[in-house]
């Protein structure tokens, strides 16, 4: 399904969206996209802003549930994406930085974020985004970011860029006709690396990956989810995207 025009609707449409669209991902995960030692919940508090979907590893396993194992190896299959870009962490930074961020019901290995508009909406709240995003990729956590909103002056070139400035300084653009942003980060591997897909109104949703550890990574449900969560809206939400961008012309 192509992305929808996010940029000319109230930010409570876009709101209901996103709410919808988070459990639909988490109960993608939960319904055989994780392997069995592995769980997603929505919207668990983690210190500062609260994460759409946080991907949990279960400690200790318990003794009943199946084999461990599943997820695609990442020399087997190599992730796929327009930019691929590394960066070598400092190792005692590194040491000093990184901590294993806790759930009562697990360790936290991955947090999948979707941009909204109030990530952007200022200075203090788009660095506070980009800040929290760096602290746990500094501390070992899998990142995958989802931006559906183009670039505003305060990231102009889109919100992988204002992260990564974080990690390692190395120029990045945007392409002109690609403003959105799709991007998985696999922060506990050596060195640090960034799948980037940048997309388009219009686009299909790429399947980055979703690490779970080094070496291991499933593919991100995204657009049978976003599918799932618009063929699921009432039609006057759905008539005020289709419609907005045609009344701002």
């Amino acid at each position: 399904m192509p992305i929808h025009d996010w940029s000319h609707v109230e930010h409570g449409v876009f709101h209901d969206f996103h709410q919808a669209w988070t459990i639909e991902i988490r109960n993608a995960l939960n319904g055989g996209g994780l392997p069995p030692e592995f769980f997603a919940m929505a919207e668990q508090v983690l210190g500062g802003p609260i994460p759409d979907v946080v991907t949990l590893k279960r400690v200790p396993l318990p003794a009943n549930s199946p084999q461990a194992g599943g997820g695609v190896a990442v020399t087997e299959a190599p992730p796929r994406a327009r930019f691929v870009t590394s960066a070598e962490v400092d190792p005692y930074a590194t040491k000093a930085n990184r901590l294993v961020i806790k759930h009562r019901l697990g360790e936290v290995v991955a947090v999948i974020e979707i941009v909204s508009p109030g990530n952007k909406s200022g200075v203090h709240a788009l660095r506070s985004f980009v800040l929290k995003a760096a602290e746990l990729l500094r501390s070992g956590v899998n990142l995958l970011i989802v931006d559906l909103f183009p670039p505003s002056l305060r990231d102009p070139q889109g919100i992988h860029k204002a992260i990564w400035d974080e990690v390692c300084d190395e120029p990045f653009e945007l392409p002109v006709d690609k403003p959105l942003t799709v991007a998985a980060y696999n922060s506990a591997g050596v060195p640090q690396t960034a799948y980037v897909e940048p997309v388009a109104v219009g686009d299909p949703l790429p399947s980055l990956p979703i690490f779970l550890t080094p070496e291991i990574y499933v593919p991100a449900p995204l657009e049978a989810t976003y599918e799932a969560t618009w063929t699921r809206c009432p039609e006057v939400l759905k008539d005020e995207v289709l419609n907005a961008g045609s009344e701002r012309d």
